[in-house]
């Protein structure tokens, strides 16, 4: 045995490089795999500050659900259309289209195919997201002060060249103070950073920001009301929406009829 293992010891530089090689294919095999089953396309990666995904689509949500996706197109760059502010209702697909902007442009530059009819991805140094809700009350830390820790890091720490994908900020304070907060990292973003960034949000309001801020735009998710029902088209259209539809969401969800009804009063 401990002649065996010496010869082996011997051999550990070929036997580690055949691993890295062997490594490097079954990656590339299962990229490859993938890509054809699911229909991905080879995307374009450059120096440049622009980042163009037609018609693209979320991995996982497209592999799970069994209704057809419905893709979208998003445009961003460093000059004219940096700042996405979308607005929509809950359960519209905001966040669908936000978190597979930035797993198409990760795929891209590990050197996946991608999920979409056509990508040019301008290479980000870092993506930065600030989605969803978690506290850390071991340590004292509400919902809130998570979110802004993070907010803040992400001011901190993001540079022109970064993605920026940032779910609700404010949500969990005061409806002024978030408006506030939201409002100020907003234009902290455009005016000092200058990063790609797609913004999501409630407050309808931030949707002004497009009348004094050069490169940003308003977004929306449509939908279609009918017979007092919202209807969910899940397609990003140009444009802001005054209305997020949140007391058809929570009939959906299972409110009682009454709170329902008085929630409408």
């Amino acid at each position: 045995f401990e002649e065996l293992r010496g010869r082996l010891a011997g051999e550990v530089g070929r036997i580690q490089a055949a691993a890295r090689v062997i490594a490097e294919l079954d990656v590339l095999v299962g990229f490859a795999a993938l890509a054809e089953r699911q229909g991905y396309v080879r995307p374009v990666v450059d120096e440049g500050e622009g980042l163009v995904i037609e018609e693209g689509r979320h991995p996982v949500v497209e592999a799970l659900q069994k209704s057809p996706f419905v893709p979208n197109t998003i445009e961003l760059d460093c000059r004219e259309q940096q700042l996405l502010i979308i607005t929509g209702p809950n359960m519209a697909g905001k966040s669908t289209a936000m978190r597979q902007t930035a797993l198409i442009v990760l795929l891209a530059q590990i050197g996946s195919f991608v999920p979409a009819a056509a990508a040019h991805i301008g290479i980000v140094d870092r993506i930065f997201a600030r989605v969803g809700a978690a506290d850390n009350l071991a340590q004292g830390r509400s919902t809130f002060m998570v979110e802004m820790m993070e907010t803040a890091s992400i001011l901190a720490h993001a540079t022109r060249r970064s993605l920026l994908v940032l779910d609700e900020i404010g949500r969990g304070t005061s409806t002024f103070d978030g408006v506030s907060i939201a409002w100020a990292v907003a234009e902290h973003i455009h005016d000092r950073l200058g990063a790609r960034t797609v913004f999501a949000t409630h407050y309808h309001e931030l949707t002004e920001l497009a009348l004094t801020r050069s490169r940003v735009r308003n977004w929306s998710v449509a939908v279609k009301e009918w017979q007092d029902e919202v209807v969910f088209l899940r397609k990003l259209v140009p444009g802001a929406t005054g209305r997020s539809y949140g007391i058809q969401v929570a009939r959906l969800a299972g409110l009682p009829t009454t709170v329902v009804e008085r929630a409408r009063e």
